[in-house]
């Protein structure tokens, strides 16, 4: 599927986004972290991902329970993320809702990397 057709499915998506997926966007919207423009829901390639900082190329995705027993297919897509030349980082629903700050934190130092690429 490319990404002009996933456009309607992120658009989808965000208008009916999570709680998880809340807590990460009130904290990355509008520039808030290290001054970095982060979009959610965003295609690449035959995925949508749940937050990403195109000027550093990052993806971030989000996995609920579902995920623990689609790892080969959650390597999958990373790897075809990772071919449009994204870095991507997962954290756990309950990484998000525990340690917000810790993942706010992974994800600076993930920038300041793509930041020396």
């Amino acid at each position: 599927m490319s990404e002009k057709l996933l456009t309607p499915v992120a658009r989808k998506l965000r208008r009916n986004s999570t709680d998880v997926e809340a807590l990460p966007w009130s904290q990355l919207r509008a520039s808030r972290l290290s001054g970095r423009k982060f979009v959610r829901q965003f295609p690449i390639g035959r995925a949508v991902v749940d937050l990403a900082c195109r000027s550093a190329k990052l993806a971030i995705k989000l996995d609920g329970g579902q995920h623990a027993t689609a790892l080969s297919e959650d390597a999958d897509r990373t790897a075809m993320i990772e071919a449009y030349g994204y870095s991507v980082i997962r954290f756990w629903n309950d990484e998000v809702t525990e340690n917000l700050d810790g993942m706010l934190e992974e994800i600076i130092q993930a920038l300041r990397i793509a930041g020396n690429r």
